[in-house]
């Protein structure tokens, strides 16, 4: 039973889980979509929609910490300029999550997450 376990490991260490996970985030700020399994997706989502909150308020702290998590000035500047302001006035659900099909190879579930 798995009472209590949260998270995906993904057959990978932390520090691998860690990177999977950042670069995702960056190619999803950046792109505003990407094709992903389901559970990625999933996984990413929540990280996305705390970015997003974190950016909404614009202040030298929060662009520090954006960029720690991300690690991409680029980026970071692309959240706070133009992402964060289309999200003003919208409390939370910055993305969404579509199934797009089975994957060939390995009938993994195909998912597109993109920003609203």
């Amino acid at each position: 039973m798995r009472h209590n376990v949260h998270g995906r490991k993904f057959s990978r260490t932390s520090n691998q889980r860690r990177a999977l996970l950042k670069g995702l985030l960056n190619s999803l700020l950046e792109h505003d979509k990407i094709k992903t399994t389901e559970a990625k997706a999933k996984t990413l989502r929540p990280l996305v929609e705390r970015m997003i909150t974190l950016a909404r308020t614009d202040t030298m702290a929060n662009r520090r910490l954006a960029f720690s998590r991300l690690g991409q000035k680029k980026t970071v500047k692309r959240l706070f300029e133009t992402v964060a302001p289309r999200y003003a006035e919208r409390k939370g659900g910055y993305s969404r999550i579509v199934r797009i099909g089975v994957r060939t190879g390995d009938a993994a579930m195909i998912a597109q997450i993109e920003l609203i």
